[in-house]
């Protein structure tokens, strides 16, 4: 699998990531070693997971894997903090917690050390230098290599883009959030920002949270995510008849490649500007395995602009040039 640079760092990371949400609570052992494995198998690095994940239970089972299955130093792995399960503060930036929460998570990935850590979410309640500076104190202690942020807005992550650049501090070698041709918001701000910083973007759901695959297109399938109790809320807003209009254009487009709706639309944001590597999730090692075969393609040119087309957003002032409105 084709390595590539997360930002203006040194830092490689395979061109699409495994992500670990569904691990220990929808995904057992048995799967997730699986996966890891053909992960791996196919040349992949970077695998993504958070401290929330499962209740801590994604990054228990990572590690247990990486004990006996998958050498520590052939993976990139990447987590996160500051998200926390209390319906009254959603996210926790102080730099306690923050320190505190990748202890913990170090501790249950059985290592000393993660590639890259990242802020999960924006916390208003804390000043943003004060998360800012549990990065830098992460990577001089060498307990993370690289740092990054999730979930920021555009004028967040250019402000904590633009801190970090300042003085003796980290820069953020990554930004981590959803996009797909369901879901454009990023090309607004953040990943105008991100590019112009020099920050990857980690995109997260990039199959529009499984919808892009064309698997609902005829009902909701019973062993599918919108099926599920827990999931179902997160794939609902994606099943209207907007994205029923993109979904069928990435149809077309697939049987015109004589492939799958999954790799088009995969292969869209994976080689989008600013894009460094998708986060894929899987079911199973042999869904997963289907999805890594997307590396061999690339959409011509015509196919591209036609789903730019379909999927644009509206962007209006100020995001475009105030002189051409």
């Amino acid at each position: 699998m084709e390595q590539r640079h997360l930002g203006r760092t040194g830092l490689r990371v395979s061109r699409i990531g495994l992500g670990t949400l569904t691990w220990g609570r929808d995904t057992d052992e048995h799967d997730a070693a699986e996966q890891l494995k053909a992960f791996w198998d196919a040349g992949g690095t970077l695998v993504d997971t958070a401290d929330v994940y499962g209740g801590g239970e994604a990054e228990y089972l990572l590690g247990r894997l990486m004990e006996r299955l998958v050498p520590r130093q052939d993976l990139v792995l990447s987590t996160k903090a500051g998200s926390v399960p209390d319906p009254d503060r959603r996210t926790d930036g102080s730099r306690g917690h923050l320190l505190a929460a990748l202890d913990a998570s170090l501790a249950r990935l059985g290592t000393d050390h993660v590639d890259l850590w990242q802020l999960h979410a924006f916390d208003p309640h804390t000043p943003l230098e004060e998360s800012l500076q549990a990065l830098d104190i992460a990577v001089r202690s060498g307990r993370a290599r690289y740092a990054g942020v999730s979930n920021f807005c555009g004028w967040q992550l250019a402000k904590a883009g633009t801190w970090q650049l300042g003085g003796d501090r980290t820069r953020l070698a990554g930004a981590q959030l959803e996009y797909s041709l369901l879901q454009r918001g990023v090309e607004r701000e953040v990943l105008p920002a991100a590019m112009d910083l020099g920050i990857g973007l980690l995109p997260s759901s990039p199959l529009g949270r499984g919808v892009l695959t064309g698997k609902y297109r005829g009902g909701t399938p019973t062993d599918s995510r919108g099926a599920s109790e827990t999931m179902a809320p997160f794939v609902e807003p994606y099943l209207d008849d907007a994205a029923s209009r993109i979904v069928d254009a990435v149809a077309t487009a697939a049987d015109g490649l004589a492939t799958t709706p999954l790799h088009v639309a995969l292969a869209w944001v994976r080689d989008r500007p600013g894009v460094t590597a998708p986060i894929v999730g899987a079911r199973t090692a042999r869904q997963l395995t289907a999805t890594l075969s997307v590396e061999a393609l690339s959409l011509p040119d015509e196919i591209c602009r036609a789903l730019d087309d379909v999927s644009a957003p509206v962007h209006r002032y100020p995001d475009h040039d105030w002189s051409t409105l």
